[in-house]
């Protein structure tokens, strides 16, 4: 079988918090066993290297994908990888421990950079390195945003209490910008996006570029 592998950086695998998150991610996307996520096979070390061993999907990133051809987004291709990303996060977020506990797994970093799309169609979601659980050993410190700024919710940019609606509010921005070939939120300015969080009116995917 092939494998990808998620390799730390030399130097970065001397600072404890980093490899704990690194451990983190590893330990929480392993309990996810679903054909929507791409699955953790192993956590290992190798001559001072930390690595993720993750299940190999022969395709692209969406990014990318969308990137060869700007203007060709019709939504029966768009809105079923929606739906994957959908049903794979679905199962994250009902994750329990093993007395039942709900873990309140957010993956907090749903962008077009962390949905794979295999050659026959399917739609994966990746890369919980930024998640939110109540199993993590590590947590986040306040006036930290976690996750790619144009397509953060409100509450996480306010640094909130956050649940499952983060993810679904990230996937609606990753859905109109696929559909439309636009940003619908600055991605630059984190000022500026917050303020667009708050004031923004939200046209119609139909109604805008392509």
């Amino acid at each position: 079988r092939i494998y990808a592998l998620k390799v730390m950086n030399r130097h970065l695998s001397r600072e404890v918090e980093l490899v704990t998150m690194l451990m983190d991610e590893a330990r929480l996307a392993a309990r996810i066993a679903h054909p929507n996520v791409v699955g953790i096979v192993a956590l290992g070390e190798a001559e001072g290297l930390f690595y993720i061993a993750l299940e190999y999907v022969d395709g692209i990133a969406l990014d990318r994908l969308l990137a060869r051809k700007p203007t060709f987004r019709p939504p029966k291709m768009i809105v079923p990888i929606a739906i994957d990303v959908l049903n794979g996060l679905q199962t994250a977020h009902e994750l329990s421990d093993g007395e039942g506990q709900s873990l309140q797994l957010v993956h907090r970093d749903v962008t077009p950079g962390n949905v794979i799309v295999g050659v026959d169609g399917t739609a994966l979601i990746t890369d919980f390195g930024t998640a939110k659980a109540r199993a993590r050993a590590t947590k986040t410190m306040p006036g930290v945003i976690k996750g790619k700024v144009g397509y953060v919710a409100p509450e996480v940019a306010f640094g909130r209490d956050i649940d499952a609606r983060a993810d679904v509010f990230s996937m609606g921005v990753l859905l109109w910008n696929a559909l439309t070939g636009e940003t619908l939120y600055d991605t630059n300015d984190i000022a500026k996006n917050i303020q667009e969080l708050l004031t923004k009116e939200v046209p119609p995917p139909s109604s805008v570029g392509l």
